[in-house]
């Protein structure tokens, strides 16, 4: 197989209205890698999640932020970065928190909130979380391309 690398960025403002332009652009940008189609919906769902929780807790609600994702992908991995200066959260901890949680237990109990997180770490391979308090937050989701 040859490698086809792909390379992309968007940034949009933290507005919930622009998870579809986010989505949009992934769906985009997959087409063009090696990203199997079985991990599509995962990939966007992990991003999707990342940008919301971003708008709702990194930025509380502002909508003067910022938020640029970036895509590097080869034959091997897809990688997505997803930049913000808002309010720093260690994602990738928060995700280790409660990466064993009972999902059913959960929403019988009624919670509808916190699952973005075990979401990630469910459907992604690797992620980190760098942060630069008060400058930029990093958040990098990994997802392996496995080959036949």
């Amino acid at each position: 197989m040859s490698e086809a690398h792909v390379s992309d960025r968007i940034e949009v403002d933290a507005k919930t209205q622009n998870l579809a332009k986010v989505r949009e652009f992934l769906h985009g940008t997959i087409k063009r890698s090696a990203l199997p189609a079985a991990d599509i919906n995962k990939v966007v769902l992990a991003v999707d999640e990342a940008v919301a929780n971003i708008i709702q807790h990194g930025y509380a609600g502002r909508d003067d932020g910022k938020i640029e994702v970036q895509i590097d992908a080869d034959d091997k991995r897809f990688t997505i970065r997803v930049i913000d200066s808002g309010i720093s959260y260690d994602t990738a901890r928060g995700a280790d928190a409660n990466k064993d949680l009972d999902m059913k237990a959960h929403v019988n109990a009624g919670s509808k909130r916190g699952l973005g997180l075990f979401i990630m770490r469910k459907v992604m391979d690797e992620v980190r979380y760098d942060s630069k308090e008060g400058q930029q937050n990093v958040l990098t989701l990994v997802k392996n391309i496995k080959t036949a």
